[in-house]
């Protein structure tokens, strides 16, 4: 969000008004246990000015030396005339302290792990334990150059092997890459693999099959690794259909993608049955590491009978990955995938660690270095701070409360699919709040307003009115409740007069946007108006002329 919408927003809503201007002022509801108290409406969200209002000629928040004594240079040479500007950039003139604080005063409006409740499902938001941070933050780690030699790195590489042997032990796998630095980007190289190990013994494959509750991701990885997506659907319990399965497997399949518990919440209890089909027509089973946080230490997907695992690291062990930040998708292979692994991989040569290049199968390089190893080294501590049985508890939880949270709404809300016991997510649907005025969307502003960040919403696809929940082993019973509280009172809302969430949020300090118009007229930055005082810029940089200003 930039200064502007903020703004913007904020000259809408400021004590009660609407995104589209009319005026109303909602009822204060007394802010509960969990809930955060400006996105509750218990504090007024009073206009930012822009960062461009507060400027003043002159003024400056950093200095730089006159560059006396530092040799001369051939401009031409070190930036070609055609990639420089005509005239000065346009930038606001301030303080360094007036600088820190507006965007301190905008941050503190953001909404994050560490201030309250998210409860998106599929995404795994669960609160992040601080000694993962100060592990990462050791400067051994911490200062680390990913080109320094294997010799002054022996701490960093025998991580990567402890942390490979304990994936594996969770996994039931061989061996393991850790250069995808995402969930997408480790199924790619999954895929990959898959895809060198047919045309190993020259039985090229064309087709994927993944289920139509699949990530979204899922078959966009099928299309970028060379392969065609062919889908397959689910079973009226919510589970992959096994006749409809066997009958687009043939010996023209590389792989089945699935995860485990599936994206219903539901547990794929025929799982055995699929990988006999799948490996029947010598298929490859494929792991969506997505979803296991609720099986950790409980269950193994080698077991299952998976080939080749994707984990995100920055999703069940140690780091949120919201707000677009580093994240790691190592793989965790079967033997007889393990040659094709990215190159290269650490091996322990007696009591040294040293990285092994020599691999003629391998895939090659999937990532400029070795992932992301700040976010592995997260991991690592969480490992180690839980242990076998700390784990198998992190599960348990998980599942725990996902039943608990269902069973609190079960009585308003329908479930999506009738299968229970759910796992550690479950997929409501609000076809019955639909039919009284009140569609998903509107329930999830209509939470901002009671201090709560919204469920995924619209996801699956194959349930109407999705509102997906994951409520994560980390949430006490107090936050549970407090969230379903507000999800029951939003029920009776839409019961007796739906008007009310149709305007929501109207408390928050952003209200509602014109979303679908955002996504057919995307801005994706604020253009400051041409003001005398002001330094000049490029033309290019004023926008086009009916540039929407909302």
């Amino acid at each position: 969000m930039t200064d502007a919408d903020a703004t913007r927003d904020n000259a809408g809503t400021s004590n009660g008004g609407t995104s589209n201007g009319s005026a109303t002022t909602p009822t204060r509801r007394p802010t509960s246990f969990e809930a955060v108290p400006w996105a509750a409406g218990a504090l007024d969200a009073e206009a930012e000015r822009l960062i461009f209002e507060r400027s003043s000629p002159g003024r400056r928040a950093s200095s730089f030396p006159d560059g006396g004594g530092l040799p001369e240079a051939d401009l031409d040479r070190a930036l070609p005339a055609g990639f420089r500007r005509t005239a000065p950039v346009r930038l606001p003139e301030v303080s360094e302290r007036d600088l820190v604080r507006h965007y301190t005063r905008l941050a503190h409006r953001n909404y994050a792990v560490d201030l309250g409740f998210y409860p998106l499902g599929s995404c795994t938001m669960k609160y992040n334990p601080k000694v993962a941070e100060a592990a990462a933050a050791l400067p051994g780690f911490a200062r680390l150059h990913p080109a320094q030699p294997a010799e002054q790195v022996q701490g960093a590489l025998e991580l990567l092997a402890r942390l490979e042997h304990a994936l594996c032990e969770l996994t039931g796998l061989a061996a393991a890459t850790f250069q995808p630095a995402a969930g997408a980007h480790g199924e790619l190289t999954g895929l990959l693999i898959i895809r060198a190990h047919h045309e190993a013994r020259n039985d090229p494959r064309r087709r994927v099959v993944i289920p139509d509750a699949a990530h979204g991701t899922n078959p966009a990885s099928v299309r970028l690794a060379g392969f065609e997506v062919t889908t397959v659907a689910s079973s009226p319990e919510g589970l992959v259909d096994l006749d409809a399965l066997e009958k687009v497997l043939d010996t023209d399949v590389a792989a089945f993608m699935i995860t485990n518990p599936n994206t219903l919440g539901l547990f794929e209890r025929n799982i055995a049955r699929v990988a006999e089909l799948v490996h029947g027509v010598g298929g490859r089973l494929y792991y969506d590491g997505a979803n296991f946080n609720a099986i950790l230490g409980k269950a193994r997907p080698g077991d299952m009978g998976f080939d080749v695992v994707h984990l995100n690291l920055h999703k069940t062990f140690a780091t949120p990955h919201g707000g677009g930040g580093p994240g790691a998708g190592p793989l965790v292979v079967a033997e007889h995938l393990a040659d094709f692994l990215p190159s290269p991989v650490v091996v322990r040569d007696g009591d040294r660690y040293r990285w092994d290049t020599d691999r003629p199968r391998s895939i090659g390089r999937v990532h400029g270095w070795n992932g992301n190893f700040g976010i592995l080294v997260r991991a690592f501590a969480y490992l180690l701070a839980n242990g076998g049985d700390g784990l198998r508890g992190v599960a348990e939880r998980a599942v725990l409360n996902a039943n608990y949270l269902l069973e609190r709404l079960s009585a308003a809300y329908q479930l999506g699919y009738p299968s229970r016991p759910v796992m550690h997510e479950f997929v409501l649907s609000a076809r019955k709040q639909k039919g009284q005025g009140a569609r998903g969307l509107d329930i999830a502003k209509g939470l901002i307003d009671r201090g709560f960040h919204p469920p995924t919403v619209y996801f699956p696809l194959i349930v109407e009115e999705a509102l997906m929940v994951e409520p994560t082993e980390t949430e006490s019973l107090e936050t549970l409740d407090s969230f379903a509280e507000a999800m029951l009172e939003i029920a009776a809302q839409a019961e007796t007069d739906a008007h009310p969430l149709h305007q929501a949020p109207v408390t928050a300090p952003v209200g509602r946007v014109d979303e679908a118009r955002a996504a057919r007229q995307l801005v994706a930055r604020w253009h400051p108006p041409s003001e005398p005082d002001q330094a000049g810029s490029d033309p290019a940089d004023e926008g086009p002329p009916d540039k929407p200003t909302w």
